[in-house]
């Protein structure tokens, strides 16, 4: 039976469902959601395989048009690495953004020379008119292999994304086992379901000033013989002032984001879960280059 695999990168700009979309072609939770832009810091892979195909999703960080700090710069060269070890590319925008004809990532989708994708989402929140138009100015713009206009949230049409992926995608072996589904470890996702109930909790600069760092993951048995996942984690921040925060009065705010965060954790592990959580202040982290390092901005 001939078998087909590939890696199918995902880009485009922060907020138009990049995390969405990955997440309803793999069928699993792989990117954290929230409606705030650059949530996604890291290149998050997802694996989607079936007895004849596995196909290897890479979810990108959001371009950041103006790089305000390392951090950033950091998160556009994960952008940038797409462009050069994809099967497929899968270029998402939605159907109320606008792009102009000079801009960088539209010269540079010029250049691919593989099959190109583009991905129209959110088209629930136009109209049919405004959708041709969009097409129309897109097909202008680059020779795209196929068009999709989907609703990564609503899951429209996003199984005929699936079916065009599998068309074009290259004859070869699986690349991972067929029930692995991402090449990042448990921590790593704690510490984004972490991270995404501070983008949900907190308000302005504060989420974009967190970094979340799992210093221990360890598998117990409570009293009562059940399994324990006991987890220690710690939220760097770039300000004193961030810090109380954080915390809030009485360590109110940190005690609801502990109890908030807990709850995915324990569905996520489907195990109870201890979860303790500590503030540090890191001057400036996002612009401090060991750190970025030690955070996993490589």
């Amino acid at each position: 039976m001939q078998h087909q695999s590939g890696f199918i990168n995902i880009i485009g700009r922060p907020n138009v469902g990049k995390s969405t979309l990955m997440n309803a072609l793999v069928g699993e939770r792989m990117s954290i959601i929230t409606n705030k832009p650059q949530t996604t810091r890291h290149r998050i892979i997802g694996i989607l395989s079936g007895d004849d195909f596995q196909m290897v999703f890479s979810d990108t960080p959001g371009i950041v048009r103006d790089p305000s700090y390392k951090m950033h710069e950091a998160m556009n060269r994960f952008v940038n690495t797409t462009f050069e070890d994809a099967d497929i590319m899968l270029f998402v925008t939605d159907a109320q953004e606008r792009y102009k004809e000079d801009d960088e990532t539209i010269a540079k989708l010029k250049k691919v020379d593989i099959p190109l994708f583009l991905v129209i989402n959110k088209v629930d929140l136009i109209d049919e008119v405004r959708l041709v138009e969009l097409i129309q100015w897109w097909s202008q713009q680059i020779d795209f292999t196929e068009i999709i206009p989907i609703s990564a949230l609503h899951k429209r049409n996003t199984d005929v994304l699936f079916r065009l992926l599998k068309k074009y995608l290259p004859e070869g072996p699986p690349f991972y086992p067929k029930d692995q589904l991402t090449d990042r470890s448990e921590r790593f996702f704690v510490s984004e379901i972490i991270r995404e109930k501070i983008l949900q909790l907190y308000e302005q600069e504060i989420p974009y000033s967190c970094e979340v760092v799992v210093t221990s993951y360890k598998e117990t048995m409570t009293k009562a013989g059940e399994p324990l996942v006991r987890i220690y984690a710690e939220i760097f921040v770039a300000r004193k002032t961030q810090k109380s925060i954080i915390i809030g009065k009485n360590g109110f705010a940190i005690k609801k984001l502990g109890s908030e965060a807990r709850k995915d954790l324990e569905e996520f592990t489907e195990k109870k879960v201890f979860l303790e959580l500590h503030v540090k202040v890191k001057d400036n982290w996002r612009d401090d280059e060991r750190l970025l390092k030690h955070f996993g901005y490589k």
